[in-house]
């Protein structure tokens, strides 16, 4: 799983791909943090809070996370390179987790840099101080997230050959898991509460409000074990 990890790693490094993914990161974030005229700008909010972050957050990463996986193994496929891989003593597992791990590293060392907007917020409140709990909560809720999206990538990538397919699939399922319950709960269930806990959006919420519930932690890793148990499935046949 470690060599995985680091062909991974070197190919996202070696290209353009990494540093793409993490420079539309960073501005986008920024642009609609601090400098567009809109509803997640923080200093429209009159709030010294994150919370517009922690919301806009997410629709960004559901867009950026399958342009990451989209090549994990479509990209194997098509260079032929995926039956090299599958000749080296690794299980099929770990050929799966060293991916996962890899395009997730990717991730968080995009969101490591934001805890810059946190400390700028932090110094805007003085006197006053924000709340680190609240954020460093927040923080694991996005990884919650992302790591569920990156499972998702891995399995589209694995069952379209054709990047785009792969991308677009991967922003499809991963946009009707985290606002389709929520969506569909709201405007068509008589009981949306009960429609809306199958989807991702509501744990996420419980999670930035800064409590970790063991529910919410168990209901993220299932979804993302249940994914990449598929993606091995595809993966042996």
């Amino acid at each position: 799983m470690k060599s995985i990890f680091i062909k991974e790693l070197n190919i996202f490094f070696a290209g353009p791909i990494g540093y793409f993914v993490i420079g539309l990161f960073w501005l986008f974030s920024g642009l609609s943090l601090w400098y567009l005229n809109t509803n997640w700008n923080i200093l429209n909010t009159g709030f010294a809070d994150m919370q517009a972050f922690f919301d806009f957050t997410p629709w960004l990463l559901l867009l950026l996370i399958p342009a990451i996986g989209m090549r994990m193994f479509s990209e194997e496929y098509t260079s032929g390179t995926i039956e090299i891989l599958k000749t080296k003593p690794l299980q099929n597992f770990a050929i799966v987790l060293g991916k996962f791990w890899a395009a997730l590293f990717l991730v968080f060392i995009s969101l490591l840099p934001t805890w810059l907007y946190a400390y700028s917020v932090n110094v805007l409140a003085k006197p006053a101080n924000i709340d680190w709990g609240v954020i460093f909560s927040s923080f694991i809720g996005l990884l919650m997230l992302s790591s569920v999206f990156v499972a998702i990538g891995l399995l589209t990538s694995i069952l379209f050959k054709n990047q785009i397919l792969a991308f677009l699939s991967g922003v499809l399922i991963s946009f009707l898991l985290f606002y389709g319950f929520e969506f569909w709960g709201y405007w068509y269930s008589e009981t949306p509460i009960q429609l809306q806990k199958m989807g991702l959006i509501l744990h996420y919420k419980n999670i930035i409000k800064g409590v970790l519930m063991s529910s919410d932690i168990v209901f993220f890793v299932s979804f993302c074990v249940l994914f990449l148990w598929i993606t091995k499935i595809k993966l042996d046949t």
